[in-house]
């Protein structure tokens, strides 16, 4: 009589039928798992192996609840194994999730529960861990107050700790909190921040990527895209030599609409055939290419054309959503312009035919233009009209009253000076 297969032996047949018959699989893992992790380093690593098996496949097999529901059951068994590994392994399971989409809601109370439970363990480092990855999933919800309250507990703790890693890591989502609730003097402060106490301690590879990338984004918003262009040239480097394929491209898209924003036609078509372009070519960079396309051309027709096209690509990313809309008013602004150059007097319409617009989006930017200044004029609504006047020149008169009383001030200061040196 043959002896029964080993645990070692029915977990690889799991992995072998977790493509072809997915249901056998999990039953082949639960009952290994059932039995508990015995003793011995065999018997916890065959228990670790069907545990990371049995998540994989509710990964891969979309089961978000059953996956919420393995890594709640397992913790009571987790709690005899060494703290470490009890947190690695609590880790590697919710990062599970993220291969599973719209789970943003049961990542959040999943999470709330293993912090819930690392704090009856006392197991700090692990609590730290959760609450740092539970800040995370709250930007991804744009729960942003819940995600300042937490990061607020956490920073004050992490300082009296001086546990630099987790701090840098914690002041880097501050920073990305700020930016998203557009409060850019507090990013640059938590940035600044981040970087100072990474300059004590080694940064891993992603991490430093991620300050990059936050840096690149920050000098982006303050309209100095040559320095942001560098600081995502090292972000991407990041990134590619930790294989995180989503955000190396995320990235090359940024360095992209750096090119664009300057007007840099021809770099955007020299980083298109670039090595790291070829390796992540796909629709998110085609997408950044026809937009470079219809600035070069100057066409809004173009650009509407490439955020129909490419909507998702162009639509989903904040940062190169609000870059673009400022992009497109300032390519509107200066077509606008060169339309009423020749006018003292046009119709609304005859300038909507000319740009190829909507009249009443073409009549809202004139008077946010006017506002603005950029057009001295009024509009005319009861005739349908814009009246532009000619730039007034600058009265002389006024300069020379200023210039005259800036003397007078000079003489009273002189003879209050004397008038003080006689008293004396």
């Amino acid at each position: 009589m043959a002896p029964p297969p080993t645990n070692a032996t029915r977990i690889e047949e799991a992995r072998k039928l977790s493509k072809t018959d997915p249901l056998k699989a999990e039953a082949i893992y639960k009952d290994v798992l059932s039995k508990g992790p015995g003793s011995g380093e065999a018997a916890l690593r065959e228990y670790e192996a069907a545990l990371t098996g049995l998540g994989e496949l509710y990964r891969d097999t979309k089961q978000p609840n059953k996956l919420a529901e393995l890594v709640t059951t397992s913790r009571s068994t987790l709690s005899s194994f060494a703290k470490a590994k009890t947190a690695k392994l609590v880790r590697q399971l919710l990062d599970l999730f993220t291969a599973i989409p719209n789970t943003t809601d049961i990542q959040i109370s999943t999470t709330k529960s293993c912090i819930e439970w690392a704090i009856s363990q006392r197991r700090s480092f692990l609590r730290q861990n959760l609450e740092t990855r539970l800040v995370s999933l709250y930007m991804q919800k744009q729960s942003y107050y819940d995600a300042l309250t937490l990061i607020n507990g956490l920073l004050k703790e992490l300082k009296r700790l001086d546990d630099k890693l987790v701090l840098v890591e914690v002041q880097l989502l501050e920073s990305r909190v700020y930016h998203a609730l557009g409060n850019q003097p507090k990013a640059r402060a938590a940035l600044t921040s981040a970087r100072t106490s990474a300059a004590s301690v080694y940064t891993p590879p992603l991490l430093q990527a991620g300050l990059d990338m936050q840096s690149g984004m920050l000098h982006a918003e303050d309209q100095d895209f040559n320095t942001a262009f560098s600081y995502f040239i090292e972000a991407l480097e990041g990134y590619h030599s930790q294989d995180e394929g989503l955000k190396a491209t995320s990235a090359l898209q940024y360095m992209l609409l750096c090119k664009i924003m300057l007007n840099l036609v021809e770099d955007v078509n020299q980083l298109m055939t670039s090595k790291q372009a070829m390796k992540y070519s796909g629709k998110n960079l085609e997408a950044m290419k026809a937009v470079a396309r219809a600035h070069s051309n100057r066409s809004l027709e173009e650009y509407e054309k490439a955020l129909e096209a490419y909507r998702y690509e162009l639509g989903s990313d904040t940062f190169i959503r609000n870059h673009l809309r400022r992009l497109y008013d300032a390519m509107l602004e200066q077509n606008l312009i060169k339309v009423i150059e020749p006018f003292s007097k046009v119709e609304i319409a005859h300038i909507a035919k000319m740009v190829g617009l909507d009249t009443q989006q073409v009549e809202r930017k004139l008077s946010q233009m006017i506002l603005d200044k950029v057009i001295v004029g009024v509009l005319d609504q009861g005739a349908g009209c814009l009246i532009v006047y000619d730039e007034g020149e600058r009265d002389q008169g006024y300069d020379a009253a200023l210039e005259t009383i800036a003397k007078l001030g000079n003489v009273v200061d002189v003879l209050y000076a004397n008038q003080a040196s006689l008293l004396e």
